[in-house]
């Protein structure tokens, strides 16, 4: 079992919103689901979108840049590159569909705790 630091307090991070948090010099995406924490790389892998700034639905994180969509439970790609065209076929030659790395969380004395290492 690896270690976990203090990322913030759960209730900086209400229900159905998430916040960015800095982990050992990486941008973390915490999320609030129902009660219920997890944490994921903040970057979307394909341009370095901040999720922070992408739309939380159910457990489904969209890029705010391209419309890439992530599972925060696990980090797997839901949609790589929303399809616009000819510019979406391009992305998709030049970038393949990367997930995102995901962390496990506890919550512990009030604080959202993130695996480290």
């Amino acid at each position: 079992m690896g270690n976990f630091a203090a990322v913030c307090k759960a209730d900086e991070v209400k229900t159905g919103q998430v916040k960015e948090v800095t982990v050992q010099g990486r941008a973390v995406l915490i999320a609030n689901v129902g009660g219920k924490y997890y944490a994921i790389a903040g970057r979307c892998p394909h341009m370095g979108g901040k999720l922070a700034q992408g739309k939380l639905e159910g457990t489904v994180i969209t890029c705010p840049r391209h419309g890439s969509q992530f599972d925060i439970t696990d980090g797997h790609v839901v949609r790589w590159l929303k399809p616009t065209g000819m510019l979406s076929k391009v992305g998709k030659i030049l970038k393949s569909e990367k997930p995102l790395i995901a962390y496990k969380t506890k919550i512990e004395g009030g604080d959202v705790m993130v695996e480290v290492g």
